[in-house]
């Protein structure tokens, strides 16, 4: 009524509107209605929509697979800056692999230029990554909610008074002038400087949001709303974070995905432009246009080209990382703090605290989850 009438809304209006359609999408069951998380729908329905504009002609092409990567960029800084959790990337991403190949096996392997083995062989690449990308999304090293902070919740009171300085927040940590100030500064940033020491000399601190003593190397994920253990960042397109117990999964997802990518790829160029490099093909292929399935097939390839260099990019910061022991969010602690040390034009920041050497370095990667969990956080307190 108030748009017809030309009124403006009041406050908070389109707000209540999304969550109203939110809580109203549905999909009827045999137990009862299935709530259906709207940000997985986009996905599902646009990529197919704007692929198949895009092979319509090479102008259309390059206009929408110029603006698929603005609009997922724009829609991530959306979400990251508020803060949530959301299911659109992880839905993107496996909707993209199976349309793809889905694409791949209706356009490419029917003109008979790709064998029966090549055909395994992509398909064995897709079921071992998402064989990996399953270990990925599993604990990635949660540390235990102490009894103190579930009865807080529990009680219904909030978490910043226990950050404070309260006696419930603080069982058996030390209350002092000097020491409650720092928790309220370490809760204003979502983690503490207060330290404390073992008998073995290692240090910890204490996160005031989950009311408990870490070990070195954890860190609080403002998105889950928990400390993990080793704390590397969230991914968005697996939906969780990467920590302790998953990173390895996370390395061997991203390989098994450039590999079958890339493999991809060069079949269907193979198939698409004869007598041309893949390279070339990428950039100059005269008869990809020449009829509809050549063009769905060469615009399915530069997306996917698109997708993976920007994986690519990822995965090479990691083993980057890997290399000289950092975590990304150390590395983003080292640049706010200037305490870092910019290697390799800026792909990779040294903080030179867990540093032992490659081979070092690597060896300490794969052993990662083998040693025997630490003890609790309401051990230690």
């Amino acid at each position: 009524d108030r748009w017809l009438t030309c009124r403006s809304l009041p406050p908070g209006a389109l707000e209540r509107i999304a969550d109203t359609v939110a809580d109203r999408l549905r999909v009827p069951w045999f137990a009862g209605a299935v709530k259906v998380n709207v940000s997985l729908v986009p996905p599902l329905v646009l990529l197919p929509v704007f692929l198949h504009v895009a092979a319509l002609h090479f102008l259309l092409g390059l206009v929408v697979l110029t603006s698929l990567p603005v609009v997922v960029l724009w829609y991530y800084y959306l979400t990251h800056r508020r803060k949530e959790r959301t299911l659109f990337f992880l839905s993107l991403g496996l909707f993209s692999l199976g349309y793809m190949y889905y694409v791949f096996l209706q356009e490419v392997v029917p003109r008979g230029h790709v064998g029966s083995s090549q055909v395994v062989a992509l398909t064995c690449g897709l079921v071992l990554m998402l064989a990996a990308l399953s270990r990925a999304k599993k604990d990635p090293g949660y540390l235990p909610i102490p009894a103190s902070s579930l009865k807080l919740s529990h009680q219904g009171l909030p978490s910043k008074g226990g950050g404070r300085g309260s006696s419930n927040g603080l069982q058996g940590v030390p209350t002092s002038g000097a020491a409650s100030g720092r928790a309220v500064n370490g809760e204003a940033k979502g983690y503490s400087r207060m330290s404390a020491e073992e008998p073995e000399g290692v240090k910890k601190d204490w996160c005031a949001r989950c009311q408990l003593v870490r070990p070195a190397r954890a860190g609080h994920c403002r998105l889950c709303g928990r400390c993990v253990r080793r704390l590397d960042h969230h991914c968005v397109w697996i939906n969780s974070c990467v920590g302790e117990q998953n990173h390895q999964a996370f390395i061997l997802a991203l390989s098994f995905f450039m590999l079958t990518s890339v493999y991809g790829i060069t079949l269907t160029l193979h198939t698409v432009c004869r007598d041309q490099t893949p390279f070339v093909a990428l950039f100059y292929c005269p008869g990809a246009y020449s009829d509809y399935s050549s063009a769905l097939s060469f615009t399915c390839v530069w997306y996917c080209a698109i997708v993976t260099a920007g994986m690519g990019y990822i995965l090479l910061i990691q083993l980057l990382n890997i290399s000289y022991n950092v975590t990304e969010r150390e590395a983003r602690l080292a640049l706010r703090d200037n305490v870092g040390r910019r290697l390799l034009g800026g792909l990779v920041i040294d903080t030179g605290q867990y540093n032992r050497g490659f081979l070092c370095n690597w060896g300490h990667f794969l052993s990662l989850g083998s040693s025997p969990p630490q003890r609790s956080a309401e051990d230690i307190v």
